[in-house]
């Protein structure tokens, strides 16, 4: 199993680079490398220019794999051990997201008034959606989810804040996808960034409005 998961990682890598060397003949001698949060083009350099991206974003995708699905080895407090067959495909998961970001920016690059901004929020969107899929499966540990004081010593405090988490991000990262299909421009990245302060400090807030009910009521 993990051997298939190894070699999919390996495809999300090896994919880009092929549509960069399918796309390379067709280009110009200048290419967009740079896009603002509008989603135009601000800066160019040469067409060989065009396989940065996918060893970037290749060599993420291969650290982040590797991290991922070897935690345990990492992780001196041994917590880690808990999570590794929910880590297995979240790495899968990211490795995807990150080929299709890459595939994204390479047919930004190559195809004119492409709508690149939509494209990357939709696809980022997702990624939440995925985060938030697998949150509540999270079990305690000292290497991902909400780390916190209170949620580490408490394991009820934890389950409820990574079920609450769970469901902010899947609706969170909706919401940006349907923004990115009806929307465009500057304002998909303000939503994206009230989106993101909004998924990431919640469950924060609602695991303390826990732990201080928790200590009120231990107090009594």
């Amino acid at each position: 199993m993990q051997t298939k998961k190894g070699l999919l990682a390996i495809v999300f890598v090896l994919v880009p680079f092929g549509y960069a060397f399918y796309l390379y003949p067709s280009l110009g001698d200048q290419i967009p490398t740079h896009f603002n949060i509008e989603g135009k083009p601000d800066d160019w350099s040469s067409r060989n220019s065009i396989f940065i991206m996918p060893v970037i974003m290749g060599f993420v995708s291969i650290f982040t794999f590797l991290l991922l699905t070897n935690i345990e080895k990492f992780d001196p407090r041994a917590s880690a051990a808990n999570i590794k067959d929910t880590l297995s495909p979240v790495a899968i998961f990211i490795s995807g997201i990150l080929c299709a970001l890459t595939l994204v920016v390479l047919y930004g690059i190559s195809h004119e008034n492409t709508p690149i901004d939509q494209l990357l929020f939709g696809v980022l969107g997702l990624l939440f959606i995925g985060m938030g899929y697998y949150m509540p499966a999270m079990k305690q540990n000292y290497f991902a989810g909400y780390k916190l004081p209170w949620t580490l010593e408490n394991e009820e405090n934890w389950k409820k804040t990574h079920g609450l988490a769970g469901k902010f991000w899947l609706v969170g990262g909706s919401i940006q996808v349907l923004a990115a299909i009806l929307l465009s421009g500057e304002i998909l990245f303000y939503i994206f960034m009230l989106i993101t302060i909004l998924v990431s400090l919640s469950p924060i807030l609602y695991s303390y409005s826990i732990f201080k009910k928790n200590k009120q009521g231990a107090s009594k």
